[in-house]
């Protein structure tokens, strides 16, 4: 592989000549730099990108560290982080799985947003004790160099029973998510307080339709009188419409559904899922903001993203009465 030595030689300057001339600095003049330059072009030199990193001690590129990136949810999270970090001259590269973590002790990138149950918290420690710039948006870490951009899952859940509650329902079936889930078992702590004096019911999920289809399977198997449901996510909820639909049970009749993420395939779900909204774009561009306000050592509190109730068609009266 060429390298700068090789330039110089042929160009006779010395190496850091070479080096001022491919960063444009203005110490080379014009006529030395381009001869450089043209030198640089027939050899094909590619600028060892490690190596200038370490020099500058910095990437300009921000990692975000995903369980997994596919789906609705994910893509509007991901658009929120990339058009903040592109607008401040970052770039974004998505990660997922444990031998990606390595980009954050070899300085591969500036900093990191992490939303990943493989990380642990001594991990995460570790990493920020080293230096490392981060913002979790998945846990609770007090460390000066992470901060945090949360969810208030506890606040969802809670007008999301507290919305069954007041259509006259006083058993509820909770679909809850994967059990490492920060989000899930927020939601699912907020759910039990909320309704420690209704019947509270849970059926193993994790956050996938497959899951919703087989709850969906076994309630359709149970049946015996109109059934309330907080899926805690989303996509849960659509899993139970797909497997519903192929039975006589309709929703917002027999089963009254509400879920969790507002993401954008819910929005043409017939009748309209009732779910719990927030803007996942603004999560990510908030995310993004912070981190670089951490790269640049400017002080600030950890945030929180609120939610709201979007009252859809999917949740109706109990026309049974109380359960």
């Amino acid at each position: 592989m060429v390298n700068i030595k090789d330039i110089a030689k042929i160009a006779g300057v010395s190496i850091s000549t070479v080096s001022y001339a491919l960063n444009g600095s203005s110490k080379v003049t014009k006529e030395t730099s381009e001869r450089i330059l043209a030198i640089a072009k027939e050899l094909n030199y590619i600028p060892n990108a490690a190596a200038r990193t370490l020099k500058k001690r910095q990437t300009k590129i921000i990692g975000a560290f995903l369980t997994e990136f596919s789906g609705a949810f994910y893509g509007e999270l991901l658009k929120g982080m990339r058009e903040t970090l592109s607008h401040n001259g970052y770039d974004l590269i998505v990660c997922s799985g444990e031998h990606s973590h390595r980009f954050l002790p070899e300085r591969m990138i500036d900093g990191a947003i992490i939303l990943d149950e493989t990380f642990s918290n001594e991990e995460l420690i570790r990493y920020a004790d080293l230096g490392n710039k981060l913002v979790v948006l998945d846990r609770e870490i007090n460390h000066p160099a992470i901060k945090q951009v949360l969810l208030d899952n506890k606040g969802g859940a809670k007008l999301a029973i507290q919305h069954l509650v007041d259509k006259g329902f006083s058993e509820i079936i909770i679909l809850t998510g994967p059990e490492g889930s920060y989000d899930s078992n927020q939601r699912l702590f907020s759910a039990r307080e909320v309704g420690k004096d209704l019947t509270i019911i849970e059926l193993d999920g994790d956050f996938t339709k497959s899951t919703g289809e087989l709850a969906a399977e076994k309630l359709v198997r149970d049946y015996k009188h109109p059934v309330a449901v907080f899926c805690l996510n989303d996509e849960m909820a659509i899993g139970m419409y797909n497997y519903l639909a192929k039975t006589p049970y309709r929703i917002g009749e027999h089963f009254h559904i509400i879920g969790f993420d507002n993401i954008e395939v819910s929005h043409y779900l017939q009748p309209r899922l009732t779910t719990i909204d927030y803007s996942k774009q603004e999560w990510g561009a908030l995310a993004s903001e912070q981190l670089l306000k951490l790269i640049e050592n400017h002080p600030f509190d950890n945030k929180q993203i609120f939610v709201t109730l979007f009252e859809g068609e999917s949740v109706k009266s109990n026309s049974y009465g109380h359960n």
